[in-house]
């Protein structure tokens, strides 16, 4: 009895951590899109009904919620001069999974050119469809150093 519910519980945290390397690699193709400007390697994760989300935390103009739309997002990302560089460094990753849908909460810091320009968590909410995790929402929040 002790062997089956050993098995059982070896079984049950190795299905957990594939579900969550998963959801991780999504993200990962996500940002690796994203770093390289190129908007097809991130649609490849994303959903086409993407909800973009941001609240920016600032002292002197309060505090913002925007929303943004994929389509602007993606212009946004491919439309950057060639000589920007910039880099979303993601500090950790916390990720919990129920079916078919995932949650992973990445802090992060932003580069631009080398120089921080600012800091915050990320937010991903994914769906699994056909065995596919796909990312459906982005939140994130920002703040100036």
């Amino acid at each position: 009895m002790k062997t089956r519910l050993i098995l059982l519980f070896c079984f049950f945290g190795s299905f957990v951590f594939a579900q969550e390397a998963e959801v991780k690699q999504t993200v990962q193709q996500f940002f690796e899109g994203f770093h390289q400007k190129d908007s097809l390697k991130m649609k490849q994760v994303c959903s086409p009904t993407l909800r973009l989300e941001s609240i920016t935390e600032s002292k002197t103009k309060g505090n913002q919620f925007t929303v943004e739309t994929p389509a602007e997002f993606y212009k946004a990302i491919v439309s950057l001069p060639a000589e920007l560089r910039f880099e979303e460094r993601l500090l950790s990753y916390s990720i919990q999974v129920d079916g078919t849908m995932a949650v992973a909460w990445t802090p992060y810091e932003f580069y631009i050119n080398g120089k921080l320009s600012h800091s915050g968590v990320n937010v991903f909410t994914l769906f699994k469809n056909n065995g596919v995790w796909t990312i459906i929402s982005i939140i994130d929040t920002r703040r100036r150093p």
